[in-house]
This record gives C-alpha cells, sequence and structure tokens, in this order.
C-alpha cells in the first residue's frame, strides 16, 4: 500500500506542476484583442487559436490528474485501523511511590496549628 501511495504523491506532484506551467504559458482574454489590432503575431506554434484550444485541454487532463490522485491518497490515508491517533500505540508510565518521595501534607498551615473558625485565632493541635 505504501507503494502505492508514493505513486500517487508523485503523480499529484507532477500533475501540479504541469497545471502551473500550463496555466502560466496560456495568455489570457485580453491579448487577443491586442493581436487583433496589429499589435503582434497572434499565431506561433499552434495556430492563432489552436494554442488556446489545445493547452487548455491538457490544463484539464493535469488538473483532473491532481484531483483524481488527491482523492486517492485520502482514501488511502482514512484507513482507520492503521491511523487511530497520534498516541494510539502508547500507554501512560505507571509511577509507583517510593519511599525517597515525601507524603503529601496535610491542609493546614506550616506550624502544626489548624485555624479556628471564627476568631482568627490559631489553636495547637
Amino acid at each position: 500500500m505504501e507503494v502505492f501511495k508514493t505513486v500517487l504523491v508523485v503523480l499529484q506532484i507532477i500533475a501540479a506542476i504541469g497545471v502551473i506551467a500550463l496555466v502560466l504559458i496560456q495568455q489570457g482574454k485580453g491579448a487577443d484583442m491586442g493581436a487583433a489590432f496589429g499589435g503582434g503575431s497572434s499565431g506561433g506554434l499552434f495556430g492563432a487559436a489552436g494554442s488556446a484550444n489545445f493547452l487548455s485541454r491538457l490544463t484539464a487532463v493535469f488538473a483532473t490528474v491532481f484531483f483524481l490522485s488527491t482523492i486517492g491518497i485520502t482514501l488511502l490515508g482514512s484507513n482507520k485501523s492503521q491511523n487511530a491517533g497520534v498516541l494510539s500505540g502508547t500507554s501512560a508510565p505507571v509511577v509507583a511511590p517510593s519511599a525517597e518521595t515525601p507524603a503529601p501534607a496535610a491542609p493546614g498551615n506550616a506550624s502544626g496549628t489548624a485555624p479556628v473558625t471564627g476568631t482568627g485565632q490559631s489553636v495547637p493541635k
């Protein structure tokens, strides 16, 4: 399963780079207006309208591959038996009290006297 997941991640990275590159290569809708008034040659490697059609279809293919690989990675990663949680395989350590650790102090103050309620004075125990 890990090999298939690795292949999907590599495919997703290639598709993401392809989508980014193809979007940056394509010209916007406003570029055709400038070419119509003599602002440059609109024909290139693919012709006047051929480049937009070819590049937009190739972008759609790369985007589809990207989304399908993302869904595949999500489905592979959602297996509950393997990924139960961050602390699924750990247990809390049991600490037994030793002779070196002091016992917890009894409630009251450090002088060994208990306060008397209402008078504000302390009475020896």
